[in-house]
């Protein structure tokens, strides 16, 4: 899993049958300071997550489907949810 902030939206007139009603955005991970680092992801939304928010991104595969609730679903990275706080010592 990363944290990631939200920094932009995809649209797409025509895309997978099974990602229909769901937001593409793109996410960039952060480290552990909240600073942005690698490159940027794109990530299915099931419409919690608004731009400029922190997020809680699956970023594997076979579990962002299954967290998703299909299997079958051609999706690698999903945001499971939206961050309202961090607590680091």
């Amino acid at each position: 899993m990363l944290i990631a902030k939200v920094t932009g939206v995809v649209v797409a007139t025509r895309k997978n049958k099974h990602l229909e009603g769901n937001r593409l955005l793109i996410v960039q991970p952060l480290n552990k300071k909240l600073k942005p680092e690698g490159n940027s992801l794109m990530a299915v939304d099931q419409g919690y997550a608004g731009f400029g928010e922190t997020v809680l991104v699956i970023d594997e595969g076979n579990s962002a489907r299954q967290a998703f609730g299909n299997p079958d679903i051609p999706v690698r990275t999903f945001i499971a949810g939206v961050i309202d706080r961090i607590d680091m010592e």
